[in-house]
């Protein structure tokens, strides 16, 4: 028999002294053994941008692959050279090709564990824990809000939920403390009695309703869940200690997750707002206006992906209507619900957490990195407008920025005054807030909804585009053959795959925040702010990958490397 062979590939970051010449081992671990550790760099220092390709022979096999382990030692004994390892592909004997992400610093102080990247999702989408966790960081993180009385459609009892509360609590004592969460999936129940049909088979969706509750351990667990709005002898409220049929609750809610997210925070507030923002920028505001300049590369390839988009998902005999249970005119009925309900607090992230009632949310990391993001890119803006507007007097004189605000009031939100929009400035520090906005949601919220479609949904059951039987109608009924036939179909699981992985790409042509492939500003002191905003962003980039070295699944999303300047893909 042959010797068992792993190929190991080993990416050293492309950043400033990312190279060492620190000794660095490495070990494999899997579920039924570990390797011996082997030294990488045998000849030699590791250099900054390399790539490492080795081969470690096996005398068994490892079972399934699951940690990478480093270790270092300083080079002579003297001297703790840093290494910044980027990345570690491994190839397994059974040709399997597993990634292993680190994208931190390894030195000789401490060692370094870096889980496999894909394994995660399939193992734990059944459970509770990893189920509550998706609202805060998987890509919508914007549904779920504290909630301080049940709505009256959602009638969860204290004797329900008794056993997954302390002793002698109550749901109005924990919701007093700030501790119940709900995710209301409304906006869907205009279209759940349209559902599309696929192969010649009738699809189903629903509009649930989903409680959750904040442990004293800082985990977030669902604890009720109910499918349909209104309330009624065959619309039950599905709890953790009903089996299957919670499983199958839960799966409704995560088919749920997907209309909701790829419609309306995806391709609405992302995609579509960045598509008029950048039409009123070019035709009401010449090239030489210093608004103009500051926003111009934040839309820079979005209008041919928006083109590509109506061309292959949101037309006829294309993804949406082929491969999801709400199909084309469904999806078209939500979007024009999502757009009558579109508010400028809900694109602007300080204002949204707070109206969510989020501020104090453990483990909330799309939160805490947008938040830094969002103060970074205010302070930029601030000091790039306030360079050109010294007073608001100037503001209310510029003829041009007044159409440019009205023209994006009327189109992208249909002057409705519901919506919040300013419809004229008044004053620098309005001005300063939209475009801080505008800049936002074209590079960062995009990057938090988007980049993460494939690590998520990767994994069809945790993410289907469609699901074959109604949502159940009775407790005590459901067995493991029913969820399975429930799920989509082969051709429409490979294809939602396929489109959710294609999405989740990088650019070809990738910027990320704060790169531009050309240099609009001339003047001092604009390109001195613009060379401020690069290092901040630098500096959270460096914390953010600190950060997630310590964390079982890591939130790299909105790390600034991986944040496209706009809506690019």
């Amino acid at each position: 028999m042959s010797t068992p062979m792993y190929n190991i590939q080993v990416t050293t970051g492309d950043i400033f002294c990312a190279g060492t010449f620190n000794s660095v081992y490495i070990r494999l671990i899997g579920t039924d053994g570990v390797t011996e550790q082997m030294k990488i760099n045998l000849n030699g220092g590791l250099s900054r941008d390399s790539v490492m390709d080795l081969k470690l022979a096996v005398h068994s096999r490892l079972g399934s692959l699951e940690l990478v382990e480093f270790e270092a030692e300083s080079f002579l004994g003297i001297v703790d050279d840093e290494w910044f390892c980027c990345k570690v592909v491994v190839t397994t004997p059974e040709a399997d090709v597993l990634l292993f992400p680190c994208n931190c610093w390894v030195s000789s102080q401490e060692m370094k564990v870096i889980r496999e990247a894909t394994e995660f999702v399939r193992q734990h989408w059944q459970d509770d824990e990893f189920f509550g966790y998706q609202f805060l960081n998987s890509p919508n993180p914007m549904m779920i809000e504290q909630c301080s009385e049940l709505p009256k459609k959602f009638p969860v009892t204290d004797d329900m939920v008794r056993s997954y509360l302390p002793g002698g609590s109550s749901l109005k004592k924990e919701m007093e403390n700030g501790n119940i969460f709900l995710c209301d999936y409304k906006d869907l129940n205009s279209v759940v009695e349209k559902g599309n049909v696929i192969h010649d088979r009738q699809q189903y969706l629903a509009a649930p309703l989903c409680l959750l509750y904040k442990t004293s351990d800082k985990k977030l667990l669902p604890i009720a869940i109910q499918l349909k709005q209104e309330p009624g002898e065959e619309n039950p409220i599905f709890l953790p200690l009903d089996n299957q049929d919670w499983l199958l609750a839960k799966i409704f809610v995560r088919n749920a997750e997907f209309n909701v997210h790829e419609l309306n925070y995806h391709l609405l507030r992302t995609h579509m707002l960045a598509e008029v923002f950048f039409m009123a920028t070019v035709r009401q505001l010449p090239s030489a206006h210093p608004l103009y300049k500051l926003l111009v590369f934040h839309f820079r390839y979005t209008l041919q992906v928006n083109i590509m988009a109506r061309d292959q998902l949101m037309s006829e005999e294309t993804f949406f209507s082929e491969h999801t249970g709400i199909g084309l005119t469904g999806s078209r009925m939500f979007l024009r619900k999502a757009l009558a309900t579109l508010t400028y607090g809900s694109l602007c992230l300080p204002e949204n957490i707070k109206a969510r009632g989020l501020e104090e949310m453990p483990n909330y990391y799309y939160r805490d990195d947008g938040l830094k993001l969002w103060n970074i890119i205010h302070e930029y803006v601030e000091g790039v407008l306030g360079y050109y507007y010294t007073s608001d007097d100037n503001i209310q004189r510029d003829t041009e920025l007044q159409l440019w605000i009205k023209d994006i009031f009327e189109k992208a939100f249909l002057e409705r005054e519901s919506s919040g929009v300013p419809q004229s400035f008044t004053s620098l520090e309005e001005l300063i807030k939209f475009a801080t906005m505008i800049i936002f949601t074209a590079s960062v919220q995009h990057a938090a909804v988007n980049n993460g479609q494939f690590d998520f949904g990767g994994w069809m059951p945790n993410y289907p585009s469609s699901l074959r039987r109604p949502p159940p109608s009775g407790k005590g009924q459901a067995k493991e053959s029913d969820v399975l036939e429930t799920l989509p179909d082969i051709g429409t699981t490979v294809n939602t795959m396929t489109a959710l992985y294609v999405l989740s790409q990088k650019s070809s042509d990738h910027y990320s925040l704060g790169n531009c492939p050309e240099q609009l500003f001339v003047e001092r002191r604009p390109l001195e702010l613009s060379d401020d905003f690069r290092r901040k962003l630098k500096v959270l980039s460096y914390d953010i990958k600190a950060r997630n070295v310590g964390l079982p699944l890591p939130y790299p999303y909105l790390d600034p490397e991986n944040i496209e300047n706009s809506v690019a893909i």
